[in-house]
């Protein structure tokens, strides 16, 4: 998935639950990636699939792609110039799909990280609760601050890393206002997709998604001024 996937196990599972939710990546990735010739998506992307014919997986990954598109007012999008690109769906339902194995395995007390996009469950320790830090986007070596994510989800999309690739479809073009955008929810694939629809939607994408699916976010625009929209419990220290 272009992408590293960790995880953070505090109570002991059986190591064939771990291997099985890390095996989700993997069965991702060959069905979503758009670097693979023979991917479901490329073979769909090129025609050679009828959507008709998708896998259930594939059904359910652009179900949810429509319903985000629909709710950002087109905003976000799975298609560019008529290319299918699911990747701004696909990781955040993938480590959601792997957590729910690892809890019903017996994981009771972990957190999974995919490429920065977390879902944490149960605690890390006695009396403590999971917690990350934000990262400024115009300084790499320095946080916005620690939030306590408890059990919970979170996703970040930003330029700090990849430049200006995120889109707003309803214009093709990339979207300046933020440097970065993360959101608080208790579904990692509503963080992921939301993060990038707050993104490419401009200034008024955090407080939509607060407003319209009750995530918590926290935005940095271009000038490094930052807007809180929704709860967000801050670590002390």
């Amino acid at each position: 998935m272009g992408t590293v996937v960790s995880l953070d196990l505090r109570t002991a599972a059986p190591d064939e639950i771990v291997t099985r939710a890390f095996a989700i990546f993997d069965e991702a990735d060959a069905r979503f990636s758009p670097f693979r010739d023979d991917s479901e998506l490329s073979r769909i992307g090129r025609g050679e699939l009828p959507l008709q014919g998708a896998s259930a997986d594939m059904d359910e990954v652009l179900a949810l792609a429509s319903a985000f598109e629909r709710a950002s007012g087109g905003a976000f999008s799975v298609w560019r110039s008529n290319v299918l690109d699911a990747n701004g769906v696909v990781k955040g339902w993938a480590a959601q799909r792997a957590a729910a194995v690892l809890d019903a395995g017996g994981a009771a007390d972990f957190c999974l990280n995919a490429g920065g996009d977390m879902i944490a469950h149960g605690v890390p320790a006695d009396g403590q609760q999971w917690q990350v830090g934000i990262r400024d986007p115009r300084r790499a070596d320095r946080l916005l601050g620690t939030v306590v994510l408890g059990e919970g989800a979170l996703a970040t999309s930003g330029t700090y890393e990849r430049g200006a690739h995120i889109v707003d479809a309803r214009t093709g073009e990339a979207s300046h206002h933020w440097s970065s955008i993360t959101v608080l929810d208790p579904d990692l694939t509503v963080a992921d997709v939301l993060a990038t629809a707050a993104f490419a939607m401009g200034a008024d994408g955090p407080a939509w998604a607060h407003e319209e699916f009750g995530s918590s976010v926290i935005a940095v625009d271009d000038t490094g001024r930052m807007v809180v929209s929704g709860p967000v419990k801050w670590a002390r220290g």
